[in-house]
Order: structure tokens, then C-alpha cells, then sequence
């Protein structure tokens, strides 16, 4: 029995890799196409605040659904997050620190160019591994080190050698330091916030689903504040929901998709696979690209890809130790 919920958990743990690569994947190409496409642009702030109401709504059904009934779920929200107010405060720091982020992310995305951003943003696999050393005191192989910086050359001969024959913005003023300030900044926040909650997760018996509702349930009233402070002109001119149609719907569902897959994978793997599995679908997009946006690949590109392949089973390589050193003396 122990084997079998073994192999269960460690086939979880790829199942929801492979499905958070995907998804990131598609929500990268999504994301691509709803900032370049004609028309009003939406306000990102609010697309952030829809994407926690939906995750929000969404691990109440799961939570109700894991305690068969109404009277246990009341219970399980009173008993969770009114009668333990100390642990629901420790969870507005990781709660805080993704609307920041998720924010940050936008702000860099409009003032740098694609490649500049996507390669920027990957200093966040090495930054979760320096909070994975610092707060989970974890120590990294030398092999696992090497696999970070395999990886970040990989994904910057990528990224790189991605062009776009037309460029197109819907901001008429682009400040480059600002951008590459708040991708910096993201990283940081990325890190930090992941660790922190997986610490969170692991540490405690309360279920991934009740703590990502208490997760969303303080980001959505912290994202409507930064709504109205961010873009209040602007919702007063033209509404909250400017811009939003079907296909923006669908990204502000895939996103907090994203945001539940990403806690099953700490919850069952950590966030440097995490790491790798996002790098992974920024390949995947490139390479649909081709399809889409008439991308060329290059052999920069082909090298880059590679790497990074590479670099996934470097990190996840556990080396067989020596006979001899099982024998005793």
C-alpha cells in the first residue's frame, strides 16, 4: 500500500508538471495575442483581480466538495480562517506578494520588448533556489547548480533569437529601466512568495485547496484596492470591464488555472521543477509560434532549446551511489 501511494504521489507530481507546462504554454501565446490585437486594451489590474475571484470561487466548490456537505464546509471556513487569525495573517504575505508580482509582471510586459522580458523573468528559477537554500534550508548538488545556469544560457540563446516582423504597443512611451526594474523586482517577489507558501503547504494539515482559499479570499479585496488606486481615471472614463470579451474571459480562467495547477506542484513536487516546467513552455511557445506568428527557428534557437531540455534532466538526476559504500564495517 505504501508503494502504491508512492507511485501515486510520483506520478502526480508529473502529471501536474506536464499540465502547468502546457498551460503556460498556451497562456504565454494567449497573452501575446491579447496585448498585440486591435481594439480597447484591458485594464491588467482588474484581469489580476478576475483571475483571484475565479480561483477564489473555484477552491470553494473543491473544499465543499472535500467535505461532503454544507454544515462541514461552514465549519471548515470558520475553524480555518476566524478562529486561527494568526495563521490566516501569515498567509497575506504570500497573498500580497503574487498581486504585486502578478501586477509587476504587466508593467514590465508593456515596457519591454518580448525577448527582453521572457529572458528577464527567468532570474526567477534562481532566485526560488536561493530562498529554497535560505527559508527550507535545503542544499542544492553541485549538478543542480550547473542545471540553473545551463538553463538560464539555454533560455536566453532562446529568447534571443526569437524577432517579430512587426512590433506593436498600445503604449505610446516605453521606459526600458522601468521594465526591466519591475521584471527584476518579480523575480524577487516570485521566489520569495513561492518558497513561503510551499512552506506554508508542507507544513500544515489544512488542505491545498483551503489554503488557497484563504490565499484569494485576502487577494481579492487587496486587488480591488490596487484596481481603483492603479487605473481609477481610467475605470471612471471607460468602466471596470474595458476591453474584456469572450477571449479575455477565457485568459482570466486560464490564469487562475494556472494558479491552482502551481500549487499542486508544490504541494507535490517543489518550485525550482516548478522553474524548469515554465522555461519548458516558453520553448512551446516558440516553437508554436512558428504556426502562429510566423516565427523562424534558428539555430540559435535549436541550441538554446537544447539546453534546456538538458538542463531538466540534469536537475532531476539523482546519482547512484557506490557499491562500496553500502558495505559496512
Amino acid at each position: 500500500m505504501a508503494g502504491n501511494s508512492a507511485s501515486q504521489k510520483q506520478a502526480l507530481k508529473y502529471v501536474s508538471l506536464v499540465t502547468l507546462t502546457l498551460q503556460n504554454a498556451v497562456l504565454g501565446l494567449s497573452m501575446r495575442y491579447a496585448r498585440t490585437r486591435s481594439g480597447d486594451m484591458f485594464l491588467s489590474s482588474t484581469a489580476v483581480l478576475m483571475s483571484e475571484v475565479v480561483k477564489l470561487g473555484t477552491c470553494l466548490v473543491l473544499v465543499y466538495l472535500e467535505e461532503g456537505g454544507l454544515k462541514q464546509f461552514l465549519n471548515v471556513l470558520h475553524s480555518t480562517i476566524v478562529r486561527q487569525p494568526v495563521d490566516t495573517l501569515k498567509v497575506c504575505v504570500p497573498s500580497f506578494v503574487y498581486l504585486v508580482q502578478n501586477n509587476l509582471l504587466y508593467v514590465s510586459a508593456s515596457h519591454l520588448d518580448a525577448a527582453t522580458y521572457q529572458v528577464t523573468y527567468q532570474l526567477k528559477i534562481l532566485t526560488t533556489a536561493m530562498f529554497t537554500v535560505t527559508i527550507l534550508r535545503r542544499s542544492l548538488r553541485a549538478a543542480q547548480w550547473s542545471a540553473l545556469v545551463v538553463l538560464l544560457a539555454g533560455v536566453v540563446l532562446v529568447q534571443l533569437s526569437h524577432t517579430e516582423t512587426s512590433t506593436s504597443s498600445h503604449f505610446t512611451q516605453q521606459n526600458r529601466l522601468l521594465g526591466f526594474g519591475a521584471a527584476l523586482a518579480a523575480c524577487v517577489l516570485s521566489g520569495f512568495a513561492g518558497i513561503y507558501f510551499e512552506k506554508l503547504l508542507k507544513g500544515s494539515s489544512i488542505s491545498v485547496w483551503m489554503r488557497n482559499v484563504q490565499l484569494s479570499f485576502l487577494s481579492v479585496p487587496l486587488g480591488l484596492f490596487t484596481s481603483f488606486a492603479y487605473d481609477w481615471h481610467q475605470i471612471q472614463q471607460q468602466g471596470f470591464f474595458v476591453g474584456y470579451d469572450a477571449f479575455i474571459w477565457y485568459l482570466v480562467v486560464l490564469q487562475a488555472g494556472g494558479g491552482l495547477l502551481v500549487a499542486i506542484v508544490v504541494k507535490y513536487a517543489d518550485n525550482i521543477l516548478k522553474g524548469f516546467a515554465t522555461s519548458l513552455a516558453i520553448v512551446i511557445s516558440c516553437v508554436v509560434s512558428v504556426y502562429i506568428f510566423d516565427f523562424i527557428i534558428t539555430l540559435q534557437f535549436a541550441f538554446g532549446a537544447a539546453l534546456v531540455i538538458c538542463s531538466i534532466f540534469l536537475y532531476n538526476h539523482t546519482p547512484t551511489p557506490p557499491k562500496d559504500a553500502e558495505i559496512t564495517v
